[in-house]
């Protein structure tokens, strides 16, 4: 009986989304996994935080970045065709992340606690897409930096490293700060009630005291242990 209502619960969810939507073998709204998305500006130390979240509570850390690359580097006929859409400078179309996305998501979901999803949305159009076709999100972990913080940062790390990205000087830097700090705001008003910003001046360990409080509560809420 429970798999002919789920079997019926997936054929209205695919009638009720465009032929383009990503399709779902497994609708993540069943499985009671807490989704996290993880945002702030470059040099904000959400990397450390992530990490430290998968060691203490066994997350599934996804990044859209490197799921696209993965899937380049894989060779197969889809990473074919993003590597050329990126060749040409071509923005690789939000469906076509979300499928790479709900993919890795469900192949982690058997021995995984909950989700981080890190980096993601990257402006306002793309949370409400995810939500539609995948689930909603938890909480919104909003690792919050002044401009003149996140450039000291990001150009130490640059000075103290054998590689230097091209975007690395300060005057880019603005550029890619002031760019999302504007579509990161608009991202975080459609979810007041998921939101939950910390304040990323401090050392990691404090930062970490605070992002612990909000997945404990997260996880209590969701009735799993920590």
């Amino acid at each position: 009986m429970m798999a002919m209502e789920h079997e019926s619960k997936l054929k209205e969810r695919t009638a009720s989304t465009s032929s383009s939507a990503p399709q779902t073998p497994y609708d993540m709204r069943d499985a009671n996994v807490p989704i996290i998305w993880v945002l702030g500006g470059p040099g904000c130390g959400k990397g450390t935080q992530c990490a430290k979240i998968v060691a203490k509570y066994n997350f599934s850390h996804f990044s859209t970045g490197d799921l696209l690359r993965d899937e380049v580097a894989s060779g197969s006929d889809k990473g074919k065709e993003l590597q050329e859409m990126m060749k040409q400078g071509i923005l690789v179309p939000n469906d076509a992340v979300l499928k790479l996305l709900e993919a890795a998501m469900v192949k982690a979901l058997s021995g995984t606690v909950g989700y981080l999803i890190d980096g993601y949305p990257r402006e306002p159009a793309q949370g409400p897409e995810f939500e539609k076709f995948i689930a909603p999100v938890d909480i919104i972990l909003y690792f919050e930096c002044s401009n003149e913080t996140l450039v000291a940062r990001i150009m130490k790390r640059a000075s103290e490293s054998a590689t230097v990205r091209a975007d690395d000087n300060e005057e880019t830097l603005k550029t890619r700060i002031a760019t999302f700090r504007e579509n990161t705001e608009k991202i975080l008003v459609q979810y007041p009630s998921q939101l939950r910003r910390v304040n990323a001046e401090r050392a990691p360990e404090d930062i970490f005291a605070d992002v612990e409080k909000a997945i404990d509560e997260l996880l209590a809420k969701k009735g799993k242990k920590a």
